[in-house]
């Protein structure tokens, strides 16, 4: 297949999925090497096509957020307290799309989650305590942001008041 087509599908086959799609899977679809997807993928994104990786593969911006209602919450905790706020999000019907900090030499730094049930969270920490992994929150002692995706704002508030109860929002 030419390297124009086989993006042209890979397109296709993002846009048809309402789930992350891994390279290697890709690579099995279109009977190529995980690197090929890798670099096609890199190629998208340089010419515009918003494609996003997450932990669990590749989406497409446009398609994976339709029809979602987008928050930012403002959080403080240790890492110990992490799947505790994961499992808040989760539990009360929203997805963490991402976490972000700030950093004093790099400005912004963001990391894709798209935690969307308790196994993704599990899947998480187990990925953070195999790698021996630092959370990004730890830059900031524990100063963070996330991107909530949810159906709507009640269901935002939802989630905002549960972890207020629960001590997890930052407040100054």
């Amino acid at each position: 297949m030419e390297a124009t087509k086989r993006r042209d599908s890979i397109i296709s086959i993002l846009s048809q999925e309402n789930r992350p799609i891994s390279a290697r899977n890709l690579a099995a679809r279109l009977n190529v090497s995980r690197q090929i997807i890798v670099g096609d993928v890199a190629l998208l994104r340089a010419s515009g096509v918003d494609v996003i990786a997450t932990p669990k593969g590749y989406v497409l911006e446009s398609a994976s957020m339709t029809n979602k209602y987008l928050g930012q919450l403002a959080s403080s905790h240790n890492a110990a307290e992490t799947k505790t706020e994961l499992y808040a999000v989760v539990d009360n019907g929203g997805e963490v799309v991402d976490v972000i900090v700030e950093h004093p030499i790099y400005g912004e730094l963001k990391g894709r989650l798209m935690i969307s049930s308790r196994y993704d969270a599990d899947q998480f920490m187990e990925a953070i305590e195999n790698k021996q992994a630092n959370l990004l929150s730890e830059l900031t002692g524990g100063v963070h942001l996330h991107t909530i995706a949810c159906p709507d704002k009640k269901t935002f508030d939802r989630i905002k008041k549960e972890l207020n109860i629960l001590g997890l929002l930052y407040k100054n």
